[in-house]
């Protein structure tokens, strides 16, 4: 093999497996802000779920609790299971090229090692100085020399470009098994909390059986949880559409879109708001979202399909509550043996905060980013706080975990 040959073989391999490296990099990196994310979700779920004595929950915030838990942990070693994988994926992509780089460094010290004799054997027969003399002019002369010095530079510097690249592959291959290695023994970690939740999940079976044995008081329980929740639905899109229909009369547009008309100083601030999606700070100090956003299955029964217009937070006994950006109260909603909530707008934008104990502000108070609004509502028979947490586009629900910050 030629050296030119040799050289455009090592660049498009080159070309070829840094692209694959890159992406993942990229992905193992993804991967591990993932990880470290639900290693703070399970940091805060033990420390706002699990720290209170078991006598303190009601049957059913127990089940709902031990559930909730096993599907983050379940999630968590889902990742790390997937970085483990890719690490591997990444090991032996290395050392394959490791493998490929050995041989064309192989090839390249054949290459010269049979220049070299070459050029010792023809000596007597024809020098370098003969072959340079033998130019038909002088051009032809000096490209001689410049091919036989180029030749040699060529065969040097790929050589050690070559040693080079093979150390650092070398060096990436023991940092790559090092972080399997970290990653394996996460995994057998989380396979062990796994194994504890499973003992944990039992418990979750002989309190079921405890709820079987008086089902209809605990169904009754339950209905009448979806139907206070239900009536707070249906007070919040009532008091959004008069909202709407109060600040597009005081603009003089009296027409029924569903959409606030906004003035230019509402409309920057509605631009404010979007621009933060996603950057948004949480209005709890610290929690966890147990109840996630639209369609999904009840924590205490699979069987049921729940539809969530915003989400729950679990969060510390009388949290006090803040606003997410700056607004202004659009409503204090007061409901008849139910729990306040504050309704503030951004612009066309609303957040909505549910389930609260205290009330700090009034209708019409201009708030700013941060602000202490409230306090969450504690439940002294099962000592669970839940702060509920909306965020609407004029009438539109939106996802509220698009918006926040990672925790």
């Amino acid at each position: 093999m030629n050296a030119k040959c040799l050289q455009i073989i090592i660049i498009l391999g080159f070309l070829l497996s840094s692209p694959s490296l890159i992406a993942q990099s990229k992905k193992q990196e993804k991967l591990e802000a993932q990880r470290q994310q639900v290693l703070k979700e399970m940091k805060q779920i033990n420390a706002l779920l699990f720290t209170k004595k078991k006598e303190q929950k009601s049957e059913i915030t127990h089940i709902e609790d031990l559930n909730y838990k096993v599907s983050v942990r379940q999630n968590l070693i889902r990742i790390t299971n997937e970085q483990a994988n890719l690490l591997t994926r990444e090991i032996n992509t290395n050392q394959k090229e490791i493998t490929s780089l050995r041989t064309q460094l192989q090839e390249l010290k054949d290459d010269y090692a049979a220049m070299v004799v070459k050029s010792y054997k023809s000596k007597s027969e024809q020098s370098k100085v003969m072959f340079l003399l033998s130019s038909d002019d002088f051009k032809q002369a000096y490209k001689r020399l410049q091919y036989i010095r180029q030749y040699r530079d060529y065969q040097k510097e790929q050589g050690e470009a070559i040693k080079t690249k093979t150390k650092e592959l070398q060096d990436l291959n023991i940092k790559l098994s090092k972080q399997k290695a970290d990653k394996q023994k996460l995994i057998e970690e989380n396979r062990a909390a796994k194994r504890q939740l499973e003992r944990e999940l039992k418990e979750r079976e002989v309190l079921m059986a405890s709820i079987k044995a008086d089902m209809s008081k605990f169904a009754a329980q339950i209905k009448k949880k979806k139907q206070e929740a239900d009536r707070l639905d249906r007070e919040i899109n009532r008091l959004i559409r008069e909202a709407i229909a109060a600040s597009n009369k005081e603009a003089g547009n009296k027409s029924s879109t569903g959409k606030f008309v906004l003035t230019p100083e509402a409309r920057k601030l509605a631009a404010n708001f979007e621009a933060n999606k996603g950057k948004l700070g949480w209005p709890v100090e610290r929690g966890v979202i147990k109840a996630k956003f639209g369609k999904g299955r009840s924590l205490t029964d699979s069987s049921v399909e729940v539809n969530n217009p915003g989400i729950k937070i679990a969060t510390t006994t009388s949290a006090e509550v803040k606003t997410v950006f700056n607004g202004e109260v659009s409503q204090i909603l007061v409901i008849k043996r139910g729990n306040p909530a504050i309704l503030i707008r951004h612009g066309n934008y609303l957040t909505v905060y549910t389930n609260l104990s205290k009330i700090y502000v009034k209708k019409g108070d201009k708030v700013k980013t941060g602000q202490a609004i409230g306090q969450a509502f504690t439940n002294k028979t099962n000592g669970e706080t839940l702060l509920g947490f909306r965020i609407y586009k004029n009438n539109q629900k939106l996802n509220p975990q698009y918006w926040l910050s990672k925790y």
